[in-house]
């Protein structure tokens, strides 16, 4: 697939870089870029041959939230026409954050409202040290209502009410202390050394058990997931009964026994 607002390219390791490509309005969101990350990650992101998925922006920064000529929109379309939109928006987090794939976030220089949403669904975050984040809606007479749920769940209620009601800026230090980010890198530093010293821990691990153990953690921590488990223990008990049988979980037991590196089954 070909995309206007970024760029997608994938390497022979099977990792899919994701960049967001409008450096010229600090890679905002617009309809068209909302559209492409959907696409992105319900077709090229669920290929075999992919195994991780790195999201970064290309320029400066990462992510400064929705373009201004988008939000311009708003102010004279109807109720349901706005309905059609935010609709839209909240379908492209959700498809970003149910991605069976790890996702990797390199977050520089900012990440402004929707861009903390882009951060949040993002399963480990590298960010610069001097990176400003912020959910500056209520600056705007909005709320960050489309990516409340993955920013809630990624920094817990406590900082949520915080910094929804706030609009604070804060740099990646505290982003780390609250848990939106994972790592910090000190400012000026390239962030790729920090990323190959991740993706070579993962490209060692088993793909089909990467994906699982994702999964179990949205099963267990999403209310409207974990609402259909009728008895959690039995879950989680059946989910690692399941994976010890399957040939990419024997091999690797196997190989840890045998002192080897496992060869996962393709």
């Amino acid at each position: 697939m070909s995309y206007s607002t970024l760029q997608v390219g994938l390497d022979s390791r099977g990792v899919l870089t994701v960049s967001l490509n409008r450096p010229e309005v600090r890679n905002a969101f617009n309809e068209e870029m909302i559209d492409e990350l959907g696409r992105v990650f319900t077709s090229d992101a669920l290929q075999k041959e992919v195994r991780v998925i790195v999201l970064k922006g290309e320029g400066s920064v990462f992510c400064a939230g929705g373009d201004l000529n988008w939000m311009k929109k708003s102010v004279d379309r109807t109720r349901d026409e706005n309905l059609n939109d935010t609709r839209r928006l909240t379908q492209m987090f959700k498809v970003m954050n149910e991605c069976a794939k790890p996702v990797i976030g390199l977050i520089q220089g900012a990440a402004i409202g929707g861009g903390v949403g882009l951060v949040s669904i993002c399963d480990l975050v590298i960010a610069s040290e001097q990176t400003e984040f912020s959910l500056s809606e209520v600056r705007l007479g909005i709320v960050p209502s489309c990516i409340g749920p993955f920013v809630i769940s990624k920094i817990g209620p406590s900082h949520a009410r915080a910094l929804f009601i706030s609009a604070q800026r804060f740099r990646a230090p505290r982003a780390l202390a609250i848990g939106l980010v994972h790592q910090v890198v000190p400012f000026n530093q390239d962030l790729t050394p920090a990323l190959e010293e991740i993706l070579r821990g993962i490209l060692q691990c088993g793909p089909n058990a990467i994906q699982v153990a994702k999964k179990l953690v949205l099963d267990l921590s999403w209310p409207e997931r974990r609402t259909h488990l009728s008895d959690c223990y039995e879950f989680v008990a059946k989910i690692l009964a399941d994976l010890r049988v399957t040939p990419e979980g024997q091999e690797g037991v196997r190989a840890f026994l045998e002192k080897r590196k496992p060869n996962w089954p393709v």
